[in-house]
């Protein structure tokens, strides 16, 4: 798995709303939880998690879609619905971005997974950590290093 090259640029599936990342992402990771599933019309999400001061909107404007807080805003293009990002109200330091918004997705790879326990049954992802519910909030910061140093 290689690093991104920055900036990171990409845009919804019409291309209306256009986003840029200017700093490595933190983690990336696969959530399983029900509410991705039906978000995403597939078995899991896809996120980069990424400083949220780095995480800037170059074209349009996103409104929000899904889940309306008080949690998470859940945000996507007004006009083709792509969901783009994610911002969780209880952490203000990052944002989660989901990859394929990028141009560049050849050096995305998930490390972490959540929500294990509402997995579909047929789904198996190479992950280097696996988590039933959210990890704790305590392994946050060894989880962030050790994505920063591998390989």
């Amino acid at each position: 798995m290689s690093a991104p090259t920055l900036p990171l640029t990409g845009s919804c599936r019409c291309g209306r709303v256009h986003i840029c990342i200017t700093a490595p992402p933190l983690m990336t990771s696969v959530c399983h939880c029900r509410g991705c599933q039906k978000m995403s019309s597939s078995a899991f999400s896809l996120t980069v998690m990424v400083p949220s001061g780095a995480l800037e909107v170059t074209q349009g404007e996103p409104v929000v879609c899904g889940t309306h807080g008080p949690d998470q805003d859940h945000m996507a293009c007004p006009y083709c619905m792509t969901w783009m990002f994610t911002r969780i109200t209880a952490y203000d330091d990052f944002v989660n971005v989901r990859p394929t918004m990028f141009d560049d997705t050849t050096w995305f790879k998930p490390f972490i997974e959540t929500m294990t326990r509402e997995k579909l049954p047929w789904v198996h992802v190479p992950v280097e950590h696996s988590y039933e519910a959210w990890p704790p909030m305590d392994q946050f910061e060894t989880l962030v290093a050790a994505y920063a140093t591998r390989g």
